[in-house]
């Protein structure tokens, strides 16, 4: 076997499906990581600002109930299917979208789900 070049773009991994799920694992870690806690930096009035909140409240509400219960492994978003990545990726989406009311409600969710534990 060829040993790969030192300057060589890396192979996505991919699912039985087809899904590039490394592609899908960039997307969610530039949304949650990057964007997010800028959007919640420039807004100023946000509840939340930091990566790993916009992390829990995510993953919270793909589960509907708190992550770490589901998912075995950190950082959890390596330990997603690609579904669950997906649904991930709209909900950051939809929260970079609608801002304050949205991130407010879904981390008053996400904290009542982790108080009913």
């Amino acid at each position: 076997m060829k040993p790969l070049r030192a300057d060589a773009e890396p192979m996505g991994q991919h699912t039985l499906d087809g899904d590039d799920i490394t592609a899908l694992r960039e997307t969610y870690d530039r949304l949650v990581h990057d964007r997010l806690p800028a959007a919640a930096r420039a807004a100023g009035d946000w509840p939340i600002r930091e990566d790993h909140c916009f992390a829990r409240v995510v993953l919270d509400a793909v589960f509907e109930d708190a992550w770490d219960a589901h998912v075995d492994g950190r950082p959890a978003y390596e330990h997603l299917s690609a579904t669950q990545l997906r649904d991930a990726i709209a909900i950051a989406r939809r929260l970079l979208a609608e801002g304050r009311p949205l991130v407010a409600a879904r981390n008053r969710d996400s904290l009542r789900w982790r108080d009913e534990r």
